[in-house]
């Protein structure tokens, strides 16, 4: 059945050039910092590549469907759920049941993955026949703190709207603001920066609390399972392209204010008023709308708000117009709508009644307008109120000391995506064996298919730009990408020994130089992006530059490796003076030394690598990030695939 929708926008919206000009970013760009400007004028032009292939899902209806099921695995992949999770039991608990006006309200809490609860509360009509199977909303909730009540009650009138209207709705706390509450803010403030070496995003555990939710929904008998929508705002709006994307059961989508794309994230800024939660790692660079795309041809109801600061105009008109050329291959153009309101981040009337409307005529066949859907609002904002049920009635766990004990919700990150077990994990020392050649290639193809995926096959050698000095040259990797190198003791050696420097070893000549065998060599000091002279700012939080790199598959640190790659192949070019090129020695404290060794292990030509005190695992506060890398492998197993060249760890 086809509805469609009245919008509130610009005829013109469409045009890419109006949208540019049109483009709303959120806050003021940093300029405190010498590579503030490089680094942002590198991001922004990495966003315009990935978004530019949007163009491959649009070739075809074939092309499309041939590329969906690859899609799909790269999409629970970068969600963190490849391999999948197993579905073990939900465990299913209703702790207590309210009777009201023509529904009732279930307090109920169920096992997404053993000890990970989620709770909710599910509404149904009062009154059902024997057998009868009703339609179902899987309601996602935003980010409403209501504290130890959880988020779930701020959105108690959708539940009960549903509910009168003759459906099932189970409307599900999430992650952070739950009853048991843990954390969406990862790497947003906490520098758990572990989480992108892991693949760990919250998105990820929300989408399979929906998968799972919508298990528990398919099993009632009193559910039809043909006939399931999931919806919610903000946090929820995303929530409802995480799980409709993953779930094809979902058969009809209503997000609101939930997307964006990365022209909007990064260039201008929005990811800033985002938390993690609404974000999936981008490994396989994915232009954004494809995770929608994932939902076609299933009815959806894109909706958003024209002064909603953190999911602007422009990124909405490039999403709904993307969209509908998806659903166009399909020949179901008019089971995609959108609708605009007037004014800024929230549910008013037309949203709820456009919501509303959309999920009978695609679920029950029933297109007539909604004209009863203000019925128990809650008040939005910092005062909500009234409730038509007390928060406290919408307890699943009543008493703090009815909350379970087994309980890994507050530590899910630590748990919900597994790490990569290989060999015997030992540490690595001089001479140790490398690992057999079928599993170093394939530990390699899988480092080089994810956490390093945007390299290309051959990184080249890095140009010179400018001497700066006598002894200091400022190089170029990539486009907008700008890096140092010093030569503390002139090049007088054939050998190359290239140092790598971090943040606290930037334009001094460290002590612990002597440590390294320097003998009959070239010192050459890099400080790669992002330290020393290019350095950019750094607020925690939202961790812009770092949080924004995720967005297009890659790190800050993945950056810098390709810095000492690119570097040593300048080193080896210019300083071959013959058909032969010297040795290239690669060596770091710390961090660094973990980056040097990443690059030894990326790029066989250089010639061995030297590690002071670097982190034993990348699980490690201080160690360097490469998405996905624990996936693979860690820092031990990682080492052994630069042998047969050897590789020296140092106190």
């Amino acid at each position: 059945m086809n509805i469609h929708f009245t919008a509130i926008v610009l005829a013109a919206c469409s045009l890419a050039s109006f949208s540019a000009a049109l483009a709303q970013p959120l806050g003021q760009p940093d300029a405190g910092a010498p590579g503030d400007a490089m680094i942002q004028a590198y991001l922004a032009a990495e966003s315009a590549k990935v978004e530019a292939t949007f163009t491959d899902d649009v070739k075809s209806l074939a092309d499309w469907q041939a590329k969906r099921p690859e899609y799909v695995e790269q999409y629970y992949y970068m969600l963190g759920l490849s391999p999948r999770p197993e579905k073990t039991p939900l465990a299913p608990t209703i702790t207590g049941t309210l009777k009201e006006d023509g529904y009732e309200v279930d307090m109920i809490h169920y096992q997404s993955v053993p000890h990970l609860y989620v709770t909710g509360n599910l509404y149904r009509p009062a009154q059902v026949k024997d057998g009868e199977r009703l339609p179902a909303v899987f309601y996602v909730c935003g980010h409403s703190g209501r504290g130890r009540n959880g988020n779930k009650v701020a959105y108690q009138s959708h539940g009960i709207w549903f509910a009168r209207h003759g459906y099932i709705c189970l409307v599900v706390d999430t992650l952070q603001l739950g009853e048991i509450g843990a954390t969406h803010h990862g790497t947003y403030n906490l520098e758990r920066w572990w989480w992108h070496s892991r693949g760990y995003t919250p998105a990820g555990v929300e989408a399979w609390n929906g998968v799972r939710g919508i298990d528990y929904l398919v099993s009632r008998p009193d559910v039809d399972p043909e006939r399931i929508a999931v919806t919610g705002i903000s946090g929820g709006g995303a929530a409802t392209f995480w799980v409709a994307a993953a779930d094809e059961r979902v058969k009809v989508a209503v997000p609101v204010s939930g997307m964006a794309d990365l022209e909007s994230y990064v260039p201008n800024r929005v990811i800033n008023g985002h938390c993690d939660c609404m974000f999936l790692y981008n490994t396989y660079q994915w232009p954004w709308t494809r995770i929608a795309n994932l939902v076609a041809p299933r009815p959806m109801l894109f909706i958003n708000s024209d002064k909603d600061a953190i999911f602007p105009m422009d990124a909405n008109n490039r999403i709904i117009n993307r969209l509908e050329r998806v659903y166009s291959l399909y020949g179901k153009g008019g089971d995609v709508d959108s609708v605009v309101s007037v004014g800024g981040h929230a549910y008013r009337q037309d949203i709820r009644q456009a919501a509303y409307t959309f999920i009978n005529a695609h679920l029950k066949g029933d297109a007539r307008p909604v004209t009863d859907s203000e019925r128990d609002i809650v008040t939005e904002g910092g005062n909500p109120g009234p409730y038509p049920i007390p928060p406290e009635k919408l307890r699943v766990f009543l008493q703090d000391s009815n909350l379970p004990q087994d309980q890994l919700n507050t530590k899910i990150d630590e748990t919900f995506v597994p790490m990569a077990k290989v060999g015997e994990g030992a540490p690595a020392k001089v001479g140790r064996e490398p690992p057999d050649p079928a599993q170093k290639a394939a530990l390699l193809k899988q480092l080089r298919g994810t956490s390093f995926r945007y390299f290309p096959e051959r990184i080249p050698a890095a140009k010179k730009l400018k001497d700066i000095g006598d002894s200091t040259e400022r190089l170029t990797s990539e486009e907008h990408i700008q890096f140092e190198l010093r030569y503390p003791n002139g090049k007088s050696k054939s050998g190359i020994l290239l140092v790598i420097l971090g943040p606290e070893d930037a334009g001094k000549t460290p002590d612990w130089l002597k440590e390294l065998d320097a003998k009959d060599k070239t010192v050459v000091l890099c400080e790669p992006r992002g330290i020393g002279a290019t350095r950019w700012t750094r607020k925690n939080g939202p961790n812009y530059v770092e949080r924004s790199h995720a967005l297009l598959g890659r790190t800050v640190d993945t950056g810098r490796v390709w810095d000492i790659i690119a570097a040593a192949k300048y080193l080896a070019q210019s300083g071959s003076g013959g058909d032969s090129l010297p040795p290239i020695h690669v060596a770091g404290k710390g961090a660094s030394g973990l980056l040097a060794a990443y690059a030894a292990i990326l790029d066989e030509s250089i010639g061995s690598a030297t590690l002071l005190a670097p982190p034993a695992s990348l699980m490690d506060k201080d160690a360097p990030q490469f998405l996905s890398a624990l996936r693979t492998c860690d820092v031990p197993d990682a080492l052994r695939l630069i042998a047969p060249r050897q590789v020296r760890t140092l106190p």
